[in-house]
């Protein structure tokens, strides 16, 4: 599947997305931008998109993780605890479709804030 490059600030990193309705899905509506909310160690943005709930959506998700989560509907990027963690991995509030990966180090991702902008697009690189 593709590679895409995420935005925010001066943080620029590289992800994969996984083979998956959810990931084609979000790779029809690149590029995408909105503006970032921190949960913990999650970024999440509002996508223009609607999309079920995947059979194997899930709540445990692992750092470096990408998830769409409906009820936002959201992009959302895991890099650490979130306020549902019950241990040093992230948990979602609720289910959500693991689509793809981050590629480098997702703890880069600390620095992102609240409120700032952040951009997804095709990396083709």
């Amino acid at each position: 599947m593709a590679k895409i490059m995420i935005i925010a600030g001066d943080i620029m990193i590289r992800a994969q997305l996984y083979d998956t309705p959810t990931a084609r899905a979000i790779e029809q509506i690149l590029p995408v931008q909105g503006t970032v909310s921190t949960w913990g160690d999650e970024i999440y943005f509002t996508i223009p998109l609607e999309q079920m709930l995947e059979p194997d959506a899930r709540q445990d998700v692992e750092a470096g993780e990408l998830g769409y989560w409906p009820q936002g509907p959201a992009f959302c990027i895991f890099f650490g605890p979130t306020p549902a963690s019950t241990s040093g991995n992230p948990r979602a509030y609720s289910p959500v479709n693991v689509f793809g990966r981050v590629l480098e180090d997702p703890k880069s991702l600390k620095g992102v804030q609240n409120d700032e902008l952040i951009r997804v697009d095709i990396y083709s690189g």
